[in-house]
């Protein structure tokens, strides 16, 4: 019998989209009071609208809604109803809050901290609006639908299309201002990240041991951490046996290889990076 989806509460999706709303607005401040003041850019169906805007007598709003609603319904099929509907009002809200804050003089007028502030505030607004479900930017959905055809990952795409932006904004803006908004870009791209994964810095962890019993038992009682037991067997000898696998912080890695030196000085580890961590008692036992 397939399984029937919960429908969205409705005060669940009244913050989602007043969630979308802030982070629009946090995205125009960025825009109109740090970089257009300096000529700056950011990437993106954004950097693309804002030369634009700097050519025409287009406003920057009609550009951005104009250039990303293409790309947002050929598109739907790829991201659904919801992330369609979210995305549209953020644009929609971008484009509507731009307008009273451009006439407004710039919040700063050194290149640099316009970069750095105008970058942080941008990827925070961007972030909230991704992280709520929706984008204000359709280059990606462009990228899904042109690597279907092009031998070219959706990322390799995406980078491709900011190089041409920057150089683009080379010729219209001067090179310096083009460098800038790279620095806007990367900035703004890793504050995204820290919005959409959080700050809070996890490793997933492999252990291969012969005590792994014993070992299993420490990491419990001296780290306060659960672990799985992963049966495997080993290439060389065709032996089988159980892997440890446990997620810990960064804070706790030291720790953890005390533990494994304490019990099986030859135990076999692996540390990976993780984007994110839900369920279980993992956030329970941090606190």
């Amino acid at each position: 019998m397939p399984r029937t989806h919960k429908k969205e509460q409705p005060l669940h999706f009244l913050m989602r989209f007043i969630l979308i709303l802030v982070g629009a607005a946090m995205a125009a401040a960025a825009i109109e009071l740090f970089l257009v003041p300096n000529s700056i850019i950011d990437g993106g169906i954004i950097g693309i609208s804002l030369i634009l805007d700097y050519l025409t007598i287009v406003p920057f709003g009609i550009l951005l809604v104009a250039i990303n609603l293409p790309f947002l319904f050929f598109g739907y099929k790829y991201i659904g109803r919801n992330f369609f509907v979210s995305s549209i009002f953020a644009i929609v809200a971008l484009a509507i809050l731009q307008v009273p804050l451009h006439p407004l003089a710039g919040v700063v007028d050194d290149p640099l901290l316009a970069t750095v502030f105008g970058g942080i505030l941008l990827g925070a607004g961007v972030g909230l609006v991704i992280r709520n479900g929706g984008a204000l930017d359709g280059s990606e959905i462009l990228g899904i639908l042109l690597t279907k055809k092009l031998p070219f990952s959706v990322g390799e795409f995406v980078m491709f299309f900011n190089v041409f932006i920057f150089l683009w904004a080379g010729f219209v803006l001067g090179w310096e201002q083009a460098m800038y908004s790279i620095l806007t870009y990367y900035i703004a791209s890793k504050t995204i990240d820290i919005v959409i994964q959080g700050l809070d810095d996890t490793k997933a962890v492999i252990i291969v041991s012969e005590e792994y019993e014993e070992l299993s038992a420490a990491i419990n009682s001296r780290l306060g951490r659960s672990v799985t037991k992963l049966h495997g067997k080993g290439g060389y000898r065709d032996t089988s046996k159980d892997v440890i696998y446990v997620v810990v912080t960064r804070l706790e890695i030291t720790k953890l290889k005390q533990i494994m030196n304490d019990i099986d000085s030859k135990a076999f580890l692996t540390i990976m990076n993780t984007q994110e961590v839900h369920g279980g008692t993992f956030k329970s036992a941090i606190h």
